[in-house]
């Protein structure tokens, strides 16, 4: 059993101050920007344990697209990096809407693409790490419905957004932007995407649903193609779906655990979706506000807690592989709403995968929804976090990122306990 599993936390804050000083983590850090591995249930970088602090700004491309906003994107890296997250989800796609990456089906707009590489280059540049989302299930940006749009132009005889997943043209066009985006040179480091670092995985897709078909044969037979094609292309990359990590017909016995009834009707199902090849980690998303009630209550904590637990066992016990909550938060808008209860949710997810990763579960990490810098307010969908007006929250979360930062820490130096897992 690695050290991580066996000192307390407190006790590990209390080793980091006294062992290590900020410039040789600095120095470890510059020598370890490598791939991001799985190994079992765990991410690892150069074999050693990579647990996730990260958010969500998903508006970066676009922002970078335009000069009077390009500096938008350093100001959200720079203040993410300063209270020590290190993943950040954003999209790799914006289909046919307003500075659209991709205007027509494999036909893209050069200035926006730059955007998308001062994004991964800048994301370096403030030690972050990027899983790249490859379209959404959702209008916004484009997504599922866009494909569908220009199949319709295209003369193809479509009845529902959801022939997305099942008509071959479609895909063919999904797999066409998939091929282009991972097989991009990067304009400012020279880079492919499929080679660097910087990123993280790949998501295929934001939240998808097939609700035209709740037996979930049609998403299932779409995750299976776009996993292995991936792959295929970039074998060294982790690849995720972009589940919401709803339970589905092959689990019966788990849809108590779904937040309603809808949710096992929606056409996922995420052991089952979670088990097909090339798929790398398990994703999940937490919203008791929109799933539950959007009146704030207990009731939310008490569900978020039970949501993740389920997840992280499923992901220990039938999948063998970490489980990252790739959204979580809580909107302003909702009634009853206040700053401490956003609190108090953080601590709840913080607390419920420092629990797994003190015995070497497979909590892997967790991404928050969402990180934005001063002056891009008009933006907020009521979830957003501005750390600097935030003071409480943003301690809250760099003392999240300080724990991650001694487990990975601890784990990776060769100190007297013999941190490294016993072969």
């Amino acid at each position: 059993m690695n050290i991580c599993a066996c000192l307390s936390m407190k006790f590990m804050c209390t080793v980091l101050i006294h062992m290590f000083r900020i410039d040789e983590w600095g120095a470890m850090e510059d020598n370890a920007w490598q791939m991001v591995e799985k190994k079992g249930n765990q991410f690892v970088v150069n074999d050693r344990p990579f647990y996730v602090n990260g958010f969500n700004t998903y508006w970066l491309m676009v922002f970078a697209a335009d000069q009077s906003t390009r500096g938008k994107v350093t100001d959200a890296f720079k203040q993410a990096s300063s209270v020590g997250l290190t993943v950040c989800r954003t999209w790799a796609f914006n289909d046919g809407q307003w500075r659209a990456l991709q205007k027509s089906p494999s036909v893209y707009d050069e200035q926006v693409f730059k955007a998308l590489d001062f994004v991964v280059s800048e994301a370096k540049k403030y030690k972050i790490r990027l899983i790249l989302s490859l379209s959404n299930n959702w209008d916004a940006y484009g997504g599922k419905a866009q494909y569908v749009k220009w199949g319709k132009a295209a003369g193809l005889n479509l009845t529902s957004d959801d022939d997305f997943f099942s008509n071959p043209t479609l895909r063919g066009y999904y797999m066409a932007h998939v091929k282009t985006v991972l097989n991009r040179i990067n304009t400012l480091t020279n880079i492919t995407y499929k080679n660097d670092p910087t990123i993280f995985a790949w998501e295929l897709m934001n939240e998808p649903r097939c609700t035209s078909d709740p037996s979930g044969d049609k998403l299932q037979s779409w995750i299976q193609e776009m996993a292995v094609y991936v792959k295929s292309i970039d074998p060294k990359h982790l690849v995720e779906i972009g589940l919401e990590g709803f339970y589905g017909p092959s689990t019966p016995n788990k849809v108590q655990f779904n937040p309603n009834k809808y949710a096992q009707h929606v056409g996922t199902d995420f052991i089952r979706n979670h088990q097909v090849l090339g798929v790398d980690f398990a994703s999940v998303h937490i919203y008791a506000d929109s799933w539950i009630s959007k009146s704030i209550s207990d009731a939310h904590l008490k569900f978020t807690k039970s949501w993740m637990e389920a997840h992280i066992e499923d992901a220990e016990k039938y999948l063998g592989m970490p489980v990252v909550f790739g959204e979580f938060g809580v909107s302003a808008e909702d009634p009853g709403y206040n700053p401490s209860f956003r609190d108090n949710l953080l601590g709840t997810v913080y607390k419920t995968l420092l629990n797994s990763t003190k015995k070497g579960g497979s909590g892997g990490g967790s991404l928050l929804w969402q990180l934005f810098p001063e002056g891009t307010d008009y933006m907020d969908d009521g979830y957003a976090i501005v750390l600097s007006k935030s003071p409480k929250t943003s301690n809250i979360i760099s003392l999240h990122s300080s724990r991650l930062a001694v487990v990975n820490s601890l784990c990776t130096w060769k100190c007297r306990w013999g941190c490294r897992k016993k072969q």
